[in-house]
């Protein structure tokens, strides 16, 4: 496929907003960089924590890369014409078809930088999404340098659960991870290892040592769509929000708060010792992995009202309703369209999680179609995420 080179007075004007915003905002500090001055074809993946990432990155290299993005995010933004000028790559998350293969190929053929994120999806609870094993074979596939770029902190600037921004301080670590020679000499099992080491996180554990204070970081509102299941009772979604900086079960009383630095207090006499964010979630995740395991429970169903992009306005509008149902085969949506019947089936084989906006909605995608679903009880988002990772667990252990 054809290379688009990135417009330079596009790419430089956002290069100058992005300094603004990743100094002003995340606060950037680069530990290192050395993408400075590197010549040639090359990759780089980065870890994602926070919806505008790109900012922290877009300035480390000043040749023109091009990124890939979400279609999802490209389909519904006001400056699709703006972005195509940037030489953005939009695809499916989660889902790499041959041509996004060779569009990506093309980049790195032509001898430009091209930059990917391979988890895919910001992380819910400062925990990362699990890389697809596909990326591996990708990386060996494309046959050039990588670089690992290594953000912390940036997920408590913007947290998914949240979507505000609050000023603070974020890492910015670029390395090289790979040569070409050492990717195509390197078993499979090992490009796994060194790269997941490079990515993989858990932000509440970086903090203990960052110790950054962030504007408003106490504020945990939004948690509560997270944090579904007391670690106490085990009651499901009867976590509630207390304020802006506590959590509380209407079921037995346990209750928590959150200090300047994300970290939890407990404020009720239960002892369950949870400090992190991550560890409640990891809880929550385990228990619905074992009742999976154990046949417990194996379908998940909700009334959904269903919303597709409108081309015209690129925006998701309201086009139908019907109920989404969850097995370990896949997705169904049987329901109403733009007035017609609708019956559809997605299976979820080799899909780690989904695109999702905890006690929102969640997006299926199929082809060139994104179909967001906003189920009745917005906390089963959480849930139905929850269960397709557990999915993917056991069919991968």
């Amino acid at each position: 496929m054809e290379y688009q080179k990135p417009s330079l007075l596009h790419y430089r004007f956002t290069q100058l907003l992005s300094w603004f915003v990743s100094t002003l905002i995340y606060g950037r500090r680069i530990i290192r960089n050395e993408l400075r001055g590197k010549t040639g074809p090359f990759v780089v993946i980065a870890n994602h924590e926070s919806q505008l990432d790109f900012v922290n990155l877009i300035g480390m290299s000043k040749r023109r890369m091009s990124f890939v993005i979400s279609r999802s995010f490209y389909s519904t933004l006001p400056i699709r014409r703006f972005l195509d000028k940037l030489g953005v790559l939009p695809k499916q998350q989660f889902q790499t078809t041959l041509s996004d293969m060779k569009r990506c190929k093309a980049v790195v053929d032509a001898g430009e930088p091209l930059v990917i994120y391979p988890a895919g999806l910001m992380c819910e609870d400062g925990i990362s999404t699990p890389i697809p094993g596909a990326t591996y074979k990708f990386l060996k596939w494309l046959n050039v340098d990588v670089y690992a770029a290594r953000t912390k902190g940036a997920y408590f600037v913007m947290p998914k659960w949240s979507g505000k921004l609050r000023p603070g301080r974020t890492e910015m670590d670029v390395y090289r991870l790979f040569t070409k020679e050492e990717l195509k000499a390197l078993p499979l099992d090992e490009v796994k290892k060194r790269t997941d080491e490079a990515l993989l996180f858990d932000a509440y554990r970086e903090q203990e040592t960052m110790r950054a204070v962030y504007s408003g970081g106490d504020n945990i509102r939004g948690l509560e769509n997270v944090l579904y299941v007391c670690p106490h009772c085990g009651g499901e979604f009867t976590v509630n929000s207390a304020g802006k900086r506590a959590l509380r079960c209407s079921a037995c009383g346990f209750s928590v708060k959150s200090d300047r630095y994300g970290f939890l207090r407990e404020t009720s006499a239960f002892g369950t010792g949870l400090r992190y964010v991550s560890d409640w979630s990891r809880k929550i995740f385990n228990a619905q992995l074992e009742r999976l395991r154990t046949g417990k429970e194996q379908m998940l169903s909700s009334p959904i009202r269903i919303h597709m992009i409108d081309r015209g306005e690129q925006k998701f509008r309201q086009a139908g309703t019907g109920v989404l149902t969850l097995t370990a085969e896949g997705f169904t949506i049987r329901g109403m369209l733009r007035g017609k019947p609708l019956e559809f089936e997605q299976s979820i084989a080799g899909i780690p999680t989904l695109p999702f906006k905890p006690g929102r909605h969640l997006e299926i995608q199929q082809g060139q179609e994104i179909y967001r679903c906003l189920p009745k009880e917005g906390r089963l988002v959480m849930k139905f995420i929850n269960m397709v990772k557990g999915f993917y667990a056991l069919k991968n252990e």
